[in-house]
């Protein structure tokens, strides 16, 4: 955990609290989280919550990797943390994760405009990116880390050739199908960064065969060779290498090997910012309005030719009604204001692919492509709302979305399909003023006079809305 706070528009870390968990470790055959890593990750949690209910911490983001990307049982897990901590937890995809840490890395190094290449072995992901500047421009989360390795390779902690041999194969070979995409740029400049990256250059630094800062691939190969001295993890003790860092050091060595030796980096320098700094800063932009979710909203709209300006004309009605219901309804959070714009401006992407049953093909688009900024539950409620648009609400389609936001996104989902439906016609007319009133499950639109009447396919429309919604257990009234 980093803490951070803003200064003069700088930001100034002020405390670390750092806890070994190894949740990669604690995944079993099923894919579960055995219950000793669940124990240790949410007593972790705990701590951490007691220090930000201490510091009065009053902007918190908290990021999930890996190991709860593959977990089985992350969803109970993530809310049995979420109580410890007391905060949302964010699942963030390998692709997220990948530009969380990008920015991070260049926000703490001095500017380059030329090319960079960054590279980050964590517990069960290896990231890969490559950028000009601070925009990323080829981003990559192979499923390697150096826990999964570690444990794949070095069985029983026994260190020798072959086991080393056989885990730098791996990697290789999982680098084989990106390796084009993060080499051969002329001006590169190479940047690792997080634990093992971390802890290797400081045990050549130590040993005396690097200067700081800097690791190359003979200095690497000379550290292999004193590493396979030790017969097991259990003996292999190095300054610079931490007891907690010797244990998985294995898996991550053999990475660090195959990725200078694949990706021809010939010189990697050294970030201590990373994923939680990416955070921060991604925090930073989006309190001034530098949103890396607004960015990817604008880029799949492009991708799939929809027409923003109707898109546009159903955010202001669904907006309106948001405005005119969010008190009641308990839709507050700036989040549901977030939803209610993208699902508007993206409903209708689907239509690129076919026009029957769009609004399924939309949502499968929103909930499974990488949209830099989006953490998984994100995505999740904004492909519930696409997917919701039209035709009967299938509340199943609730169950991948954390409890907190169920009841919203059945409410935000109802905001979207009245502004879908009022909006059918794509007239480039305003519509006019309509009150819209809600009382728990009861909704009340009232429409100026006549206009309904001179609107006919709008009442039978909201006829049959108000049937949808009777399914679901709300009653739409509308005059």
């Amino acid at each position: 955990m980093i803490v951070g706070e803003l200064r003069h528009g700088q930001l100034a870390i002020i405390d670390r609290i750092r806890e070994t968990v190894r949740l990669s470790e604690g995944l079993d055959q099923q894919g579960s989280l055995t219950e000793a890593a669940r124990q240790r990750a949410l007593e972790c949690l705990a701590r951490f919550g007691q220090r930000l209910r201490d510091m009065c911490a009053s902007s918190v983001r908290t990021a999930g990797t890996s190991a709860l990307r593959r977990a089985s049982d992350s969803s109970a897990f993530r809310r049995d943390a979420e109580r410890a901590l007391g905060h949302p937890i964010e699942v963030i995809s390998g692709i997220e994760e990948a530009r969380l840490i990008f920015k991070g890395v260049t926000e703490s190094l001095p500017p380059n405009a030329g090319m960079r290449l960054v590279l980050d072995i964590g517990g069960g992901s290896t990231e890969l990116i490559l950028g000009r500047g601070q925009k990323p421009t080829a981003l990559e989360s192979l499923h390697m880390g150096c826990v999964s390795v570690t444990e794949k390779y070095f069985h029983g902690g026994r260190i020798d050739r072959k086991s080393f041999d056989g885990a730098r194969l791996a990697a290789s070979l999982a680098l084989r199908p990106v390796k084009a995409f993060f080499r051969n740029a002329a001006d590169l400049e190479a940047i690792g960064t997080s634990g093992t990256i971390i802890s290797t250059e400081a045990v050549a630094r130590e040993a005396g065969i690097i200067e700081a800062g800097n690791l190359t691939p003979d200095a690497l190969e000379q550290l292999i060779d004193r590493f396979l001295e030790f017969g097991n993890v259990s003996e292999l003790s190095l300054p610079g290498l931490s007891e907690r860092r010797s244990q998985v050091w294995p898996g991550g060595l053999a990475i660090l090997a195959a990725l200078l030796e694949v990706l021809r980096v010939d010189r990697l320098k050294i970030s201590h910012g990373a994923l939680r700094e990416g955070l921060l800063y991604d925090h930073i932009g989006r309190l001034h309005h530098e949103d890396a979710r607004e960015r990817s909203v604008d880029a799949l709209a492009r991708r799939f030719n929809i027409d923003e300006a109707h898109g546009a004309r159903v955010a202001a009605t669904a907006a309106d009604f948001l405005q005119q219901s969010a008190l009641k309804w308990q839709l507050e959070d700036p989040l549901a204001s977030k939803i209610v714009e993208w699902g508007a401006r993206l409903h209708e992407i689907g239509l690129d692919i076919s026009h029957e049953s769009f609004e399924r093909h939309g949502a499968y688009i929103a909930e499974n492509a990488d949209l830099p900024g989006f953490p998984r539950s994100e995505q999740a409620v904004l492909a519930f709302v696409i997917a919701s648009q039209r035709g009967p609400i299938e509340l199943q389609t609730l169950q991948p979305l954390p409890a907190a936001w169920r009841n919203a996104a059945v409410r935000i989902s109802i905001i979207h399909r009245l502004g879908v439906l009022l909006n059918r016609s794509r007239s480039t007319r305003a519509l006019p003023g309509i009150s819209f009133d809600v009382s728990g499950k009861s909704i009340s639109l009232v429409f100026p006079d006549g206009w309904l009447a001179a609107n006919p396919l709008t009442i039978a429309d909201l006829n049959r809305e108000k049937n949808y919604l009777a399914n679901i257990q709300f009653e739409l009234d509308f005059v």
